[in-house]
């Protein structure tokens, strides 16, 4: 049924409302009934230009889903693009160009998304994601600013940037990449961000693989270069690309326990279910292994915490069984039952994880193990 102006007017009202806030769920039922995500109000605004200023990652590709108008304008005539680029979010701007926006549209100040970043950015961890994102995407980092008349490594040394000024040096006097795909994959493993973006800017396929069937981004999380990680996840690769050993980048993350490489890979929304060759979901191997701070973070993203793997083990039983019984495994066990962790599960003989406990005379777990 056609809407009538005004209540088409109200919806695109209301989700323009929800998309300052980053109601996803609210925005998402919106536009089921009928709300654009390319209206715009009197400022030129729309909830896919919010998401892309915003940095909001998942309204984002909803809007991208529901039909956004990937080069839309706003007042300044910049495209979601610049607006991203300028705020340093990474992810945005990758998102953006893997939708075929025009990565190198230029403003009504005469700047492009890559001026954008450094003349406006900062010497930061976010602004050096961000330039290499354009630079891995094929953003030209050449043309000088219409209004300053300097290229993006000239507005670096300007601006005192050093760190941005090495990511835009090392692209500008790259010799041309022979072998994209064995560059990217040797990159990776290097953990050399620069080498992947040049090597993904010379036409390397993400989701290349080794003779294992590793992709660049397991070799990436294997070593926990994560800055390498961020790179590839950020231009569309998958978390969940098995290799010969049924390992994924998502998987590895529970061995190597690394929390800074979970929130890498987040965005690339893995699947929790997924599981190793053990039969196992990521938080088991966590937790076996006394890798608190990750086991903190993991229990956040719904994982199932009772999942049983091969051995019959679940989380819980790993922490105990294979745990030490000391600070890590305490914290990771109370973090567990936080979580739902059901202490009554036994394993393939029908022991518990309190019966376990006491048998290993880990004390302390056993106090957090007994009924309260």
């Amino acid at each position: 049924m056609k809407l009538s102006t005004a209540e088409q007017a109200r919806l695109d009202d209301q989700l323009r409302a929800a998309a300052w806030r980053n109601d996803v769920g609210q925005a998402a039922g919106l536009i089921e009934k009928g709300a654009d995500v390319n209206a715009q109000d009197s400022t030129r605004q729309s909830a896919y230009l919010i998401a892309a200023s915003e940095g909001r990652l998942e309204l984002l590709r909803l809007a991208l889903r529901s039909g956004a108008d990937v080069n839309d304008k706003d007042s300044w005539n910049g495209t979601g693009l610049i607006r991203a680029a300028e705020r340093g979010h990474a992810l945005v701007v990758g998102q953006l160009l893997q939708s075929g926006i025009d990565r190198d549209h230029v403003n009504r100040i005469g700047y492009q998304a890559v001026h954008e970043a450094v003349w406006l950015g900062a010497n930061t961890a976010d602004y050096v994601d961000t330039v290499r994102v354009l630079v891995a995407g094929g953003a030209d980092l050449t043309t000088p600013s219409l209004s300053e008349g300097r290229t993006p490594l000239q507005m670096a040394r300007l601006r005192g940037f050093p760190l941005l000024e090495t990511v835009l040096e090392k692209a500008a006097s790259a010799q041309p990449v022979a072998r994209p795909d064995v560059e990217l994959l040797a990159a990776a493993a290097d953990g050399d961000a620069d080498r992947v973006a040049l090597a993904l800017r010379s036409g390397a396929q993400i989701e290349t693989r080794d003779s294992r069937d590793r992709t660049a981004l397991l070799l990436a999380v294997t070593s926990d270069h994560v800055a390498a990680a961020r790179l590839l996840v950020a231009m569309g690769a998958s978390a969940d690309a098995l290799d010969d050993r049924h390992d994924t980048p998502w998987l590895v993350t529970g061995v190597t326990g690394s929390a800074a490489m979970l929130e890498a890979l987040l965005p690339a929304t893995p699947d929790l279910t997924i599981v190793n060759r053990y039969g196992g979901v990521s938080v088991i191997p966590a937790s076996e292994r006394g890798h608190a701070d990750y086991v903190d973070r993991v229990v956040k993203t719904g994982i199932d915490v009772n999942h049983v793997n091969r051995l019959g083990w679940t989380a819980l039983l790993e922490a105990v069984i294979l745990g030490d019984g000391g600070p890590a495994h305490q914290r990771i066990v109370a973090t567990l039952l936080a979580a739902g962790a059901d202490p009554a599960l036994p394993d393939g003989d029908r022991v518990t994880a309190v019966q376990h406990a006491r048998s290993k005379g880990q004390r302390e777990i056993v106090t957090l193990l007994q009924p309260r």
